[in-house]
């Protein structure tokens, strides 16, 4: 899994992104086919921003927040992450893919 955390406006410390890595690694127990994880972390006036694209197997899944904190809004991209990824994987087990049958024309 490739990982990304880089700052607009705002200069990511190795604090900040541990945090970042040991909230998003958790994506990796509910869904093992996790490729790349890019993070965007912004600040704009008294709003803190957080990105977060997710590019799995078939799909990629993005998620933003936006609070007072910086450690808050990673707090909920990690939850609406967590969401969605588990949405995802349900959605892809609940429709397996089936093989081709093949037709005798005798």
């Amino acid at each position: 899994m490739n990982f990304t955390v880089s700052g607009h406006h705002v200069s990511v410390t190795p604090a900040i992104h541990e945090y970042v890595v040991s909230k998003l690694s958790r994506i990796n127990r509910h869904f093992d086919h996790v490729i790349d994880v890019s993070v965007i972390l912004s600040v704009e006036k008294l709003a803190q921003k957080a990105e977060v694209n997710v590019h799995v197997r078939g799909k990629d899944i993005f998620v933003e927040t936006v609070d007072e904190n910086m450690y808050a809004a990673i707090d909920t991209l990690a939850d609406k992450l967590d969401r969605q990824i588990c949405k995802y994987k349900d959605k892809t087990q609940s429709h397996p893919c089936e093989s081709a049958k093949r037709m005798d024309l005798n």
